[in-house]
């Protein structure tokens, strides 16, 4: 038997120690190469990532100015020089981030390619020897108002949708990137392209993205049964039915540690930014409908099985909960049925008082249907079985503390629907009374609608830092 060479064993114990740097390429076009930023080479976000992610990673910057996605584009990024090398580097993991310059008038006539060009250049990279991580990054904002040049409704309604569709149909990754300068227009000072702080927020989100722990062998899927799948914003989602209801479990690309989940109790895909900025962590979406039970023991029953069912499937036990308008009285009334199931509740512009909405005089006429439904649902006859109603969230602070988990409330102080004095104030004043913990988020001038934020990073950071302990 021969023995190995010093030297090899050398460097295979130096391997061992140290590491073999993670080749990171940012295909892209300006954005990327760090147009308008003094020392690009450093402050670029992919400048930026390099700092961050330290000498283990080794992030390459391959954008091209003015570049398209499409083939048939005003200026193709395949038919680059920088392409080709970013293909020779052989790569560990690649972000692309392209689809910005396809939404000028003059590239918009051939959208109807977009998806089987990105397809190819995805199968490019997946098909070299390193077998590389795709990332697919959605175009960044514009706040250009030139609806021949970088339009972001044509982003938001035509590229967005194609760039989700493909990372659907191929199994990649997508980072929204879109909506983390949304409300950030001082740092884009151009109007398209990110100055040294917006690309710093870029590039920390895509460090949070590979620096992230991942099981990827967990698939939720296997513990279900009966389902169909369909597309939720480039994510798989699995329909099926629970007591006649309809029910869905969205599964992340890949899972976090502990298998968290956002449970979305009403209303489901709207507003669903944060729901698609927890995908992009690992979390998983889920949803039961209960309409229109508003929060009553069959409803509660109904959640009770739902839960089970995400449990044996390997999700956590800790639920965070999300519940918009009426959707909040689901949430708090189940919380409070079952307090250590809970890991936090985030609930927007909600109803928590049930006398109020839809159970007042006012609303009996302006919410009829409601009104009725609500009525029915507690078996109430009279005014008086209103005014002596206690099935609201607001009437079981005692339980709901009881589970010692935080809540997140948004509010809109102008909500012409659900009345914030006698909802959120009410709820928040007893909560912390109780000793509870809860935050009220106000948006001073806006009315129930919309719902969540643009950059729904409040949200986001509320419910990683509250089931980071679970």
């Amino acid at each position: 038997m021969r023995k190995i060479p010093f030297f090899l064993l050398n460097l295979f114990f130096c391997m061992m120690q140290c590491g073999a740097q993670v080749k990171v390429a940012c295909i892209g076009a300006s954005i990327t190469y760090g147009h308008g930023i003094q020392k690009r080479e450093t402050f670029s976000f992919p400048g930026q990532l390099q700092i961050l992610m330290g000498s283990g990673y080794q992030v390459d910057n391959y954008g091209v100015s003015g570049t398209t996605l499409l083939t048939k584009g005003d200026n193709p990024y395949v038919k680059t020089a920088l392409y080709q090398q970013a293909l020779k580097s052989n790569p560990d993991v690649v972000f692309i981030d392209l689809g910005g310059n396809d939404a000028k008038l003059v590239n918009r006539v051939h959208l109807d390619e977009f998806e089987a060009d990105y397809k190819k250049m995805i199968r490019a990279f997946q098909e070299l020897p390193s077998h590389p991580r795709v990332i697919l990054m959605l175009p960044m904002v514009s706040f250009v108002k030139d609806t021949t040049g970088i339009w972001d409704q044509v982003i938001v309604n035509k590229i967005a949708p194609k760039i989700r569709n493909v990372a659907y149909e191929t199994g990649v990754e997508v980072l929204d990137i879109h909506q983390l300068l949304i409300d950030h227009p001082e740092m884009v000072p151009d109007l398209i392209h990110p100055d040294v702080h917006g690309s710093a927020i870029l590039a920390m989100r895509m460090y949070e993205t590979l620096s992230k722990k991942q099981d990827k062998a967990f698939d939720v899927f296997k513990g279900l049964k009966d389902f169909t799948k369909e597309s939720f914003y480039g994510y798989e989602c699995a329909n099926f039915k629970l007591k006649g209801r309809e029910s869905k479990v969205v599964k992340p690309k890949w899972a976090t540690e502990g298998h968290p989940y956002i449970w979305r109790a009403r209303f489901w895909g709207h507003e669903p930014q944060a729901d698609i900025a927890l995908l992009e962590r690992g979390f998983h979406v889920v949803y039961c409908d209960a309409s229109e039970l508003l929060g009553n023991p069959e409803a509660i029953a109904l959640w009770d099985d739902f839960y089970a069912l995400l449990v044996k499937a390997g999700l956590s036990k800790k639920a965070a909960m999300e519940g918009m308008s009426r959707g909040a009285i689901y949430v708090y009334n189940w919380a409070a049925a079952n307090p250590s199931k809970v890991a936090c509740a985030y609930v927007d512009n909600p109803v928590l008082d049930m006398k109020t909405w839809p159970g007042s005089k006012e609303n009996a006429l302006k919410y009829k249907q409601e009104h009725e439904q609500f009525m029915k649902d507690y078996r109430l006859k009279t005014d008086e079985d209103i005014q002596n109603f206690k099935g609201s969230p607001v009437d079981k602070i005692e339980q709901i503390v009881k589970g010692k988990y935080p809540s997140l409330i948004l509010c809109a102080d102008a909500d012409e629907a659900v009345s914030p004095e006698t909802n959120t104030l009410a709820f928040e004043k007893k909560i912390k009374a109780a000793g509870g913990m809860i935050t009220v988020v106000h948006k001073p001038g806006f009315k129930h609608h919309p719902h969540s934020m643009p950059n729904p990073k409040v949200i986001v950071d509320f419910v990683l830092q509250s089931t980071s302990s679970h």
